[in-house]
């Protein structure tokens, strides 16, 4: 279903603020969670409802404007110069049917707002490491749950998306109305339009066991060793991610883990708390256990698993699929960041453990690519000056070149970090998915004015 509009409508129809460099409130509407990317629109448009989508959308067909969207910037790896930004931060509405069990969910709304309504029926998200991440963004990257080995990806669930292309037309997109369309945005990322709502599947999930298992940094290759080997027997209810932690000396992060080096083992299982108890015995014997924070909770409290940092903070990501974790992958891992190794300038290296459900064909064809993928290599560095930025890339281009040997080759698009080139930012996707990603964005970006972020050029 498409609605038309008339052919143009000018910046001042919109509800929302129009900021220009040097005017007021311009810096806190263009910066993002991420404080790496540093962005210089000649416009920012704060959306407040599908209109002023429309809108801005129309206005930047008309004076071929590039244009870039963002919501809560936790994926702001690329600097957004000149041209538009909309943000979406102020469009945060979400509906539950709890008959049904779906989730309607506005552009801006961050999966903490969906949790809050979704919770007290007894309800879950197939959300990721934070729930202070939008939903939107995340999931047309195709989202990595916390829950993923038992349910798939976020872009599994998804049932509709209302999104509005870059001509300014409004769509609704399901599998059976602009089955293509709805195909590109379940993985493809943002290069087909600006979704303005979405609405997935919710989980009958009132309770998980989860939290984390830590041991001292030294104690690094024996705990490795032992989650290597434990996961290729524990079944798919069983999500996991081995972890380093070199964590700064900083007010914001919590006694005892401030300033620490820390080895650990995050997990999340859905099915009976004693039956996974009984599962972690190898992981709590592998090595001295400094910490354990595991336990049974409501799934509101999801973010105790991972803890991710809560302020915004200057980041570096990079990711890679591997095929499989022999022994000779762990020695070149731990050659590389392990705690023989000294001034790794990585805040975060983990290994998550894919398969399971993520490994199962989409019920409706989209555009996610890591099904083929046994673990997910990351690495995340803080920025915190232009010598530590060098640092962390040498460590991060070293990590991913001696893992190289054990991958696909590919990445996923929201963890991929700053794109390069076109063949850097294809190792997204399987080459086939590539080029149909390319003509789709043909068909409904031809001026290619989603340029910035992950996104390809139209074929």
């Amino acid at each position: 279903m498409t609605a038309t509009h008339p052919p143009h409508t000018p910046l001042s129809d919109i509800h929302g603020p129009v900021l220009h460099p040097g005017e007021d409130g311009y810096a806190d509407e263009v910066t993002g969670f991420n404080l790496a990317a540093l962005h210089t629109p000649d416009v920012v448009v704060g959306a407040t409802d599908t209109a002023d989508i429309v809108t801005a959308l129309r206005w930047a067909s008309a004076t071929h404007t590039p244009v870039a969207v963002q919501a809560t910037g936790h994926g702001a790896n690329y600097p957004i110069e000149q041209g538009l930004l909309i943000t979406t931060s102020r469009m945060t509405d979400v509906r539950i049917d709890e008959t049904a069990r779906t989730a309607t969910i506005a552009a801006g709304a961050k999966w903490r707002h969906v949790l809050d309504k979704a919770t007290p029926h007894g309800l879950a998200t197939l959300n990721g490491s934070s729930t202070d991440a939008g939903v939107v963004g995340y999931t047309l990257g195709g989202g990595l749950p916390v829950l993923g080995r038992t349910y798939g990806y976020a872009a599994d669930l998804v049932r509709s998306f209302e999104v509005v292309t870059p001509d300014g037309t409004l769509h609704h997109t399901d599998s059976t109305t602009d089955p293509d369309l709805f195909w590109a945005l379940r993985g493809g990322k943002g290069n087909v339009g600006i979704v303005t709502e979405l609405t997935c599947d919710l989980l009958p999930l009132p309770r998980v066991l989860g939290g984390g298992i830590y041991t001292e940094g030294e104690h690094a290759e024996a705990l490795l060793t032992t989650w290597a080997d434990w996961t290729r027997t524990v079944p798919p209810e069983m999500n996991s991610t081995f972890s380093l932690l070199r964590l700064p000396p900083f007010p914001e992060i919590p006694e005892p883990f401030r300033g620490g080096f820390w080895a650990r083992v995050c997990l999340a299982w859905t099915g009976d708390p004693s039956e996974g108890e009984a599962l972690l015995t190898p992981l709590r014997a592998a090595a001295p256990v400094a910490i354990d924070t595991v336990e049974d909770m409501e799934y509101a409290a999801v973010d105790r698993i991972y803890m991710d940092p809560q302020d915004p903070l200057p980041a570096r990501e990079s990711c890679a699929l591997l095929r499989d974790l022999p022994p000779e992958a762990i020695r070149a891992f731990l050659d590389q960041v392990g705690p023989q190794v000294p001034d790794v300038p990585l805040l975060l290296v983990e290994i998550r453990h894919m398969g399971g459900a993520l490994s199962r064909p989409a019920a409706t064809e989209d555009a996610v690519c890591a099904r083929d993928a046994a673990y997910l290599l990351e690495a995340v560095g803080v920025l915190a000056a232009p010598p530590m930025a060098e640092a962390v890339e040498r460590a991060t281009t070293a990590l991913n070149t001696a893992m190289a040997p054990y991958g696909t080759g590919r990445t996923m698009v929201n963890l991929h970090g700053t794109p390069g080139d076109d063949s850097d930012r294809a190792r997204a996707w399987t080459p086939e998915v590539y080029d149909r990603l390319r003509h789709t964005k043909s068909t409904y970006d031809p001026q290619n004015l989603l340029r910035y972020g992950h996104t390809v050029p139209p074929a």
